[in-house]
């Protein structure tokens, strides 16, 4: 990034913020090198210590109990200025360090050597240095073997520094290395304001699909030719610091004023060929996804986490490029939370209820059945509607938990009516994860059995028809729960992909009609003949006919002059919780 990291001070502080961090092995390290310097050296006293703008802090020592000093106190803050091996004989003989507490009292240093150590870059971030309580001369030999010592020791914590802050396969900073930078020009109060971006790559399961199709060697030679192609297209100076945040994704920090924004990165990042092995190549689709920021007023994960925001909605918006959202950051949190407040729910039996709607035969007029449908009275946001919460689950193993739970009570107040003398079916709604879950069908009939009940008290109603057909489990399922004995029932025919080819594919005994169908049966005639055909046809082949949504007389008329069998909706009844429903019932009796 240009002008934001590219000064040595600021460079500097990054590498000193991580040499101070706690790390009980680096630090061990550190101390055999203390100790092998003060047998090859024969000076009794070694330290390695680290330098910032107000303290030294001693990493490791032989021979010297001292962790932390001001900087003014250090006898290495000479070293620093001097920024070179620095030796002096006999501390009480040099005006630097005659005063100095560490002279006049304990340690009591009276010889004292010191050499900068240096990153990569050549930038000093601390010093290895022997001491003695008596005062010594230095010979060419011994300064030499300092200097190697020295060398050695800034080797090392480039490695340890290039393991924790760099990606093993891109060799770019890391995301431990984009949050750290951060956090200094948050902690050095800059309010320049700047714009995270990041550039999705690859996703996840295409990369795993390589590593399965080709190897691990495959996917790395892929990473390092993104690398190279984005640095390359993106027009990026020496000074622009690129970091690679996850396999396939990398961040960009630059100033909000600069020419580096999510529409412009996008645009130069169109139609990239990335090679893989060999000759061949794969098309790679890039998302860009971006937040501007100040630092000295943000939270440092919080700025990351916008920018994921921003990314992830470019990716499920099928967008080359989103800047963060507050709005639309807001519902997904807030749908997050309401995924996990369901959970709670589910797990403490809390809020959820059943109500149910009665099915009723158009021949007779009198109930046939009841449907089982799911609500959620919220501590916090009150009755929040299936519409909103179902939706969310679909895509989580929430998802196998409601239909359990669903199930679970649809049975005990089958039982509970049973022996009020209630003997009418429930059906209750599944997904294509339900169809497909490989031992559904042994414990539903397990479940039932359990309850005194029987597999024909159930009606098992087929949701997302297209996904079920497309699933193998989900077809093998609704077999299996069709051989023990249960109903089933196609909902929302004549809507999407349920048509009659379906038919011939799924073990049905009930066919719902689609209620945007029956709803709009008296003010179009089209849908009048569609309804018509399909009802005759239906009945041709030996399914019952359900009709849902029937909200007035004139529809219910017209469905009986069409030969329905049975009718859903709010024209005899709303959903009613079970006590309610006993009492429609009573009357219904009446």
């Amino acid at each position: 990034m240009s002008g934001t990291f590219s000064n040595d001070d600021v460079r500097r502080l990054a590498a000193l913020e991580m040499l101070k961090s706690e790390d009980a092995i680096r630090d061990d390290i550190l101390q055999k090198f203390t100790l092998l310097a003060s047998d090859l050296l024969a000076f009794p006293g070694c330290f390695v210590s680290v330098l910032d703008n107000e303290n030294q802090y001693i990493k490791a020592a032989c021979c010297l109990d001292v962790p932390q000093s001001s900087l003014h106190d250090a006898f290495c803050r000479q070293v620093a200025l001097r920024d070179s091996l620095l030796i002096c004989s006999d501390t009480l003989l040099d005006p630097r360090f005659s005063q100095s507490p560490f002279t006049l009292g304990a340690p009591f240093i009276r010889f004292y050597a010191g050499i900068p150590l240096y990153t990569r870059e050549g930038i000093s971030v601390g010093t290895l240095c022997i001491t003695d309580t008596r005062p010594h001369t230095i010979d060419e030999h011994q300064s030499t073997m300092l200097e190697l010592l020295a060398g050695l020791v800034s080797g090392y914590l480039d490695a340890w520094y290039t393991a924790g802050y760099k990606d093993v396969v891109t060799q770019l900073p890391n995301r431990q290395r984009l949050l750290k930078d951060i956090g200094l020009l948050q902690r050095a109060s800059s309010f320049d304001p700047l714009t995270l971006t990041l550039i999705d790559c690859i996703d996840m399961p295409r990369a795993y699909e390589i590593a399965r199709s080709m190897g691990m060697d495959a996917v790395e030679t892929l990473l390092k030719a993104l690398t190279a192609t984005v640095r390359s297209r993106l027009h990026l100076s020496e000074e622009d610091v690129l970091y690679t945040v996850a396999t396939g994704r990398f961040a960009l920090l630059s100033r909000k004023n600069s020419a580096v924004n999510a529409r412009a990165l996008s645009d130069r990042l169109e139609h990239i060929r990335a090679q893989v092995l060999g000759d061949i190549t794969i098309d790679v689709k890039i998302y860009v996804g971006e937040v501007s920021f100040v630092p000295a007023t943000s939270q440092v994960t919080e700025v990351l986490r916008q920018a994921v925001s921003a990314l992830h909605e470019a990716i499920s918006q099928k967008q080359t490029a989103m800047a963060y959202n507050a709005d639309s950051d807001n519902r997904r949190n807030l749908n997050f939370q309401l995924l996990n407040d369901l959970a709670l729910a589910l797990r403490g039996s809390q809020g959820l209820y059943l109500v149910y709607q009665p099915q009723l035969c158009l021949h007779t007029g009198k109930p046939v059945g009841l449907e089982a449908l799911l609500r959620w009275q919220h501590p916090v946001a009150g009755n929040i509607s299936p519409a909103e919460f179902i939706p969310l689950a679909e895509h989580t193993s929430l998802m196998d938990e409601l239909t359990d739970w669903v199930i679970d009570h649809a049975l005990m107040q089958l039982r509970v009516w049973r022996k009020k003398g209630l003997n009418l079916p429930v059906s209750v709604n599944l997904s294509v994860s339900d169809f497909s879950r490989p031992e559904f069908a042994c414990d539903l009939a397990e479940k039932t059995r359990r309850a005194g009940l029987q597999p024909g008290d159930l009606t098992l109603e087929c949701l997302e028809t297209q996904q079920v057909l497309e699933s193998t489990d989900a077809c093998r399922g609704l077999d299996m729960l069709k051989q023990r004995g249960f109903r089933i029932a196609l909902d929302d025919f004549g809507s999407g992909y349920n048509n009659i080819n379906t038919l011939r594919r799924i073990p049905i005994d009930v066919i719902k009609l689609d209620r945007s169908l029956i709803q709009q049966l008296n003010c179009d005639p089209a849908c009048e003949v569609i309804a018509r055909h399909m009802i005759t046809m239906l009945k041709e082949l030996n399914y019952v006919v359900l009709a849902e949504g029937v909200e007035d007389l004139q529809t219910l008329a017209s469905l009986q002059h069409l030969g329905c069998d049975e009718i859903q909706g709010f024209y005899y009844s709303h959903p009613l919780p079970p006590d309610k429903l006993e009492h429609w019932f009573s009357h219904m009796a009446v």
